[in-house]
Protein backbone atom coordinates (compact mmCIF):
# COMPACT_ATOMS: atom_id res chain seq x y z
CA UNK A 1 0.00 0.00 0.00
CA UNK A 2 1.43 3.35 -1.01
CA UNK A 3 1.59 6.29 1.41
CA UNK A 4 -1.08 8.10 -0.62
CA UNK A 5 -3.41 5.13 -0.30
CA UNK A 6 -2.75 5.02 3.46
CA UNK A 7 -3.74 8.68 3.74
CA UNK A 8 -6.87 7.96 1.68
CA UNK A 9 -7.76 5.11 4.04
CA UNK A 10 -7.45 7.54 6.97
CA UNK A 11 -9.84 9.93 5.21
CA UNK A 12 -12.26 7.08 4.48
CA UNK A 13 -12.10 5.94 8.11
CA UNK A 14 -12.70 9.48 9.35
CA UNK A 15 -15.61 9.89 6.96
CA UNK A 16 -17.12 6.59 8.06
CA UNK A 17 -16.73 7.62 11.70
CA UNK A 18 -18.54 10.93 11.24
CA UNK A 19 -21.30 9.37 9.14
CA UNK A 20 -21.81 6.68 11.80
CA UNK A 21 -21.89 9.26 14.61
CA UNK A 22 -24.46 11.27 12.65
CA UNK A 23 -26.62 8.18 12.23
CA UNK A 24 -26.38 7.40 15.95
CA UNK A 25 -27.30 11.02 16.69
CA UNK A 26 -30.32 10.74 14.41
CA UNK A 27 -31.52 7.68 16.29
CA UNK A 28 -30.71 8.87 19.81
CA UNK A 29 -31.62 12.55 19.90
CA UNK A 30 -35.04 13.46 21.32
CA UNK A 31 -36.46 16.03 18.89
CA UNK A 32 -36.28 17.23 15.31
CA UNK A 33 -33.97 20.15 16.08
CA UNK A 34 -31.27 18.16 17.85
CA UNK A 35 -31.51 15.39 15.27
CA UNK A 36 -30.93 17.88 12.49
CA UNK A 37 -27.96 19.37 14.30
CA UNK A 38 -26.32 15.98 14.74
CA UNK A 39 -26.90 14.85 11.17
CA UNK A 40 -26.09 18.14 9.43
CA UNK A 41 -22.71 18.52 11.08
CA UNK A 42 -21.70 14.91 10.75
CA UNK A 43 -22.93 14.19 7.24
CA UNK A 44 -21.26 17.28 5.82
CA UNK A 45 -17.90 16.46 7.36
CA UNK A 46 -18.20 12.71 6.75
CA UNK A 47 -19.08 13.19 3.09
CA UNK A 48 -16.26 15.71 2.65
CA UNK A 49 -13.68 13.34 4.12
CA UNK A 50 -14.94 10.44 2.03
CA UNK A 51 -14.84 12.46 -1.20
CA UNK A 52 -11.37 13.74 -0.35
CA UNK A 53 -10.18 10.18 0.17
CA UNK A 54 -11.69 9.16 -3.15
CA UNK A 55 -9.98 12.09 -4.86
CA UNK A 56 -6.61 11.00 -3.48
CA UNK A 57 -6.85 7.53 -5.02
CA UNK A 58 -8.47 8.68 -8.26
CA UNK A 59 -6.39 8.19 -11.36
CA UNK A 60 -7.80 10.95 -13.55
CA UNK A 61 -7.96 14.69 -13.18
CA UNK A 62 -11.56 14.68 -14.42
CA UNK A 63 -12.61 12.44 -11.55
CA UNK A 64 -10.84 14.66 -9.02
CA UNK A 65 -12.58 17.75 -10.39
CA UNK A 66 -15.98 16.03 -10.25
CA UNK A 67 -15.38 14.86 -6.69
CA UNK A 68 -14.36 18.36 -5.60
CA UNK A 69 -17.46 19.79 -7.26
CA UNK A 70 -19.57 17.30 -5.31
CA UNK A 71 -17.74 18.34 -2.15
CA UNK A 72 -18.55 21.99 -2.79
CA UNK A 73 -22.21 21.19 -3.44
CA UNK A 74 -22.56 19.14 -0.25
CA UNK A 75 -20.77 21.87 1.70
CA UNK A 76 -23.39 24.41 0.59
CA UNK A 77 -26.57 22.36 0.20
CA UNK A 78 -26.55 20.34 3.43
CA UNK A 79 -26.43 23.25 5.91
CA UNK A 80 -28.85 25.27 3.79
CA UNK A 81 -31.39 22.45 3.65
CA UNK A 82 -31.04 21.84 7.38
CA UNK A 83 -31.66 25.52 8.09
CA UNK A 84 -34.76 25.51 5.90
CA UNK A 85 -36.14 22.36 7.54
CA UNK A 86 -35.56 23.81 11.02
CA UNK A 87 -37.27 27.06 10.08
CA UNK A 88 -40.25 25.24 8.63
CA UNK A 89 -40.56 22.98 11.67
CA UNK A 90 -40.44 26.00 13.94
CA UNK A 91 -43.02 27.96 11.95
CA UNK A 92 -45.36 24.94 11.98
CA UNK A 93 -45.11 24.72 15.75
CA UNK A 94 -42.98 21.63 16.22
CA UNK A 95 -42.06 21.85 19.88
CA UNK A 96 -38.51 21.29 21.07
CA UNK A 97 -37.70 19.10 24.05
CA UNK A 98 -38.88 20.66 27.33
CA UNK A 99 -36.12 22.72 28.89
CA UNK A 100 -34.73 23.93 25.58
CA UNK A 101 -33.99 27.64 25.46
CA UNK A 102 -35.55 29.15 22.34
CA UNK A 103 -34.63 32.53 20.89
CA UNK A 104 -37.81 33.53 19.10
CA UNK A 105 -36.53 35.52 16.15
CA UNK A 106 -39.71 35.05 14.14
CA UNK A 107 -41.95 36.67 16.78
CA UNK A 108 -39.49 39.49 17.39
CA UNK A 109 -39.38 40.30 13.67
CA UNK A 110 -43.19 40.38 13.44
CA UNK A 111 -43.45 42.75 16.40
CA UNK A 112 -40.79 45.06 15.02
CA UNK A 113 -38.39 44.51 17.93
CA UNK A 114 -34.76 44.97 17.02
CA UNK A 115 -31.56 43.99 18.80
Amino acid sequence: MTPLEMIAVMFFTGGLFFLAVGTIGLLRMPDVYTRMHATAKCDTLGTALTLLGAALVSRSLESVIKLMMLWALVWVISPTATHMIAGTAYKRGVAPVPGTRVLDYYTRDKEGVTG
